[in-house]
């Protein structure tokens, strides 16, 4: 783990997909109050590795709606597409001590495969000592082995995980020749001296495959806190795939003081018509992380989901 007594830094790093809507402020408000509550630096890094999915419109308007929202970040803001050279770095040195295999599956040959804790195949194995005769490598995976990753989460509690039963062997070099997210974050988060992530609980199964990449690149692992995901009427987490209403960067008041509410800060009623500068001022004051619930999932006024 980084060493607790160094100076925090944390992150707000979403994917410029759509608009920032009110389960990705929950986010990012999150991890904005737990970094100025304690005098930390709060970066925003913009993970737009995956190009065809992502948009500069989009990465425009968070940025935009962040600044509306009064969460001024420090420094530069760091693009994925950008650091290829770095990720590339990383794979080469997991390639060299023989942790990586390349894999010749498609989705459709696993389709049938058991799931993992992120609801995607956990992977069986099928190229792990090498291609089935005439087959190219369409992706690279790593050997998880034997490896058991256990972590105390801020929010959630004791987190352990047996990444073979959890994961499977999971990949880092994808076949349209993307690196992949896990490998990615973790290449950042330490160049970056990230030292605490605070995130939305979704993002909870990828943890272990982190602290695990963590681990055998010989980077530190930061402290975690996931927090309780917001969703709809239907139980259905917020996302551009589920209509998820944008925040509004004319009126943000109201969105923030809902967030507030939904992580269990207790904010004044009176201040939801406050300057967003004023309830971010509160905010900071009274914030504590362990007054967050972990779940079951609240549910989210429909007045800011719509």
């Amino acid at each position: 783990m980084n060493d607790p007594g160094s100076a925090y830094c944390g992150r707000f790093a979403p994917s410029p997909t759509g608009s920032l809507h009110f389960g990705s402020l929950v986010a990012a408000l999150g991890s904005y109050l737990e970094a100025r509550s304690r005098h930390g630096r709060w970066l925003v890094r913009m993970d737009d590795l995956d190009g065809p999915r992502c948009s500069p419109a989009a990465a425009d308007a968070i940025l935009r709606t962040l600044e509306a929202c009064a969460l001024h970040w420090d420094g530069e803001i760091v693009w994925q597409a950008g650091r290829t050279a770095a990720y590339a770095g990383a794979f080469e040195r997991l390639k060299d001590a023989e942790l990586l295999y390349p894999c010749s599956c498609t989705r459709r040959e696993l389709a049938d495969s058991a799931i993992a804790a992120d609801g995607s195949a956990r992977y069986p194995g099928t190229c792990r000592d090498g291609l089935p005769p005439g087959r190219a490598a369409r992706a690279w995976r790593v050997r998880v082995g034997d490896a058991v990753v256990a972590f105390d989460d801020a929010v959630q509690g004791r987190v352990a995980s047996v990444l073979a039963d959890d994961a499977g062997d999971f990949i880092l070099l994808r076949a349209d020749g993307l690196f992949a997210y896990q490998l990615a974050v973790v290449v950042d988060d330490a160049e970056a001296h990230v030292t605490h992530i605070v995130r939305g609980a979704d993002l909870l199964p990828s943890t272990p495959r982190q602290i695990f990449l963590q681990q055998c690149l010989g980077l530190p692992t930061p402290a975690y806190a996931h927090l309780p995901v917001a969703v709809n009427a239907d139980g259905e987490k917020l996302s551009k795939q589920t209509l998820a209403v944008p925040v509004d960067a004319g009126r943000p008041g109201p969105a923030l003081h809902a967030a507030l509410v939904f992580l269990g800060q207790h904010p004044p009623p009176e201040l939801a018509g406050a300057p967003p500068q004023d309830i971010l001022a509160w905010a900071v004051a009274n914030w504590h992380l362990a007054r967050v619930p972990r779940g079951p999932l609240p549910a989210v006024p429909a007045t800011v989901v719509g």
